[in-house]
């Protein structure tokens, strides 16, 4: 550079620190670095070089957030960032990680995404699509295990939450069967029919049996419908007025029926469509 400017080498170096300052107006050449504005590209070993997670000061790059802030202090783009690990030639993992979520809009829609959806998002190939759908498959399973018995049930709001997990994304109604105590805590989760639910799938004498086995005081049943939408049809009203009047007859109280949707749920105790308790 001082052969060709015809200048001292000195020269040349001190206008370099000063280039490569990040205080200084012309510090272009800094931690992050401003290669598109750069006019000493022609004399850069890494011309229009891409920035790295690396490069960001270490308060700022995701892994080193999470071990000081805990999981709850970073953003949906920073845990991903995580899990994609390294970015592309061109783009960071933070600048994937946005580029996914863009696209697909919440994690929910990013697990039901196929490897090769994901792997038309540029910056995306196989490995890192791999390493997605294994860490929201894994968040799945967790999500789908049974509430551990001695759970007490305080709303259809907190069985919401948690079955909401459970059953999102299931192309099939499942029927659940929530056998309690006195004290609406869980001694048992059941699962009693898969498919199109109706009378016959779903007979009083299947779903009564194990809470009779339990010796259950009460018994909440759950169902999710695979359109999103909870409202109840028809079908489920007829079910759930043959099911409470089953338990009426063997003495134990039906507390709820709940359809669980998308984006909410319906509860028919909230609504008043379920009898009184047991006569005793």
């Amino acid at each position: 550079m001082a052969a060709d400017g015809a200048a001292a080498p000195q020269e040349v170096a001190a206008g370099l620190l000063s280039f490569c300052s990040e205080d200084e107006p012309a510090g272009l050449c800094r931690t992050v670095p401003l290669c598109a504005e750069c006019p000493l590209a022609e004399w850069c070993d890494y011309p229009e070089r891409k920035p790295t997670i690396k490069d960001l000061p270490s308060t700022e790059r995701p892994r080193e957030r999470l071990l000081q802030l805990g999981p709850e202090g970073l953003s949906d783009v920073e845990l991903l960032a995580i899990i994609i690990r390294s970015g592309s030639e061109e783009a960071t993992a933070l600048e994937l990680a946005g580029r996914l979520l863009s696209r697909f809009r919440s994690f929910r829609r990013l697990a039901d995404c196929t490897v090769g959806e994901l792997t038309r998002v540029h910056g995306i190939g196989p490995a890192k699509a791999a390493q997605i759908k294994a860490a929201l498959a894994i968040a799945r399973r967790y999500a789908a295990q049974k509430m551990p018995p001695g759970t007490a049930i305080t709303g259809s709001e907190q069985l919401f939450s948690y079955m909401r997990e459970k059953l999102y994304g299931l192309k099939k109604e499942h029927f659940l069967a929530l056998l309690l105590d006195t004290k609406h805590r869980i001694l048992r989760e059941q699962e009693v029919a898969v498919g199109s639910l109706n009378e016959s799938v779903v007979h009083p004498r299947e779903v009564f049996k194990p809470a009779i086995r339990e010796s259950a005081a009460k018994v909440i049943f759950v169902h999710n419908h695979p359109s999103g939408n909870p409202e109840p049809s028809p079908q489920d009203r007829r079910l759930t007025a043959r099911l409470c009047e089953a338990g009426r007859l063997v003495g134990i109280h039906v507390l709820d029926h709940l359809i669980v949707g998308e984006e909410g749920y319906f509860s028919f105790a909230e609504h008043g469509l379920l009898d009184g308790p047991p006569a005793p």
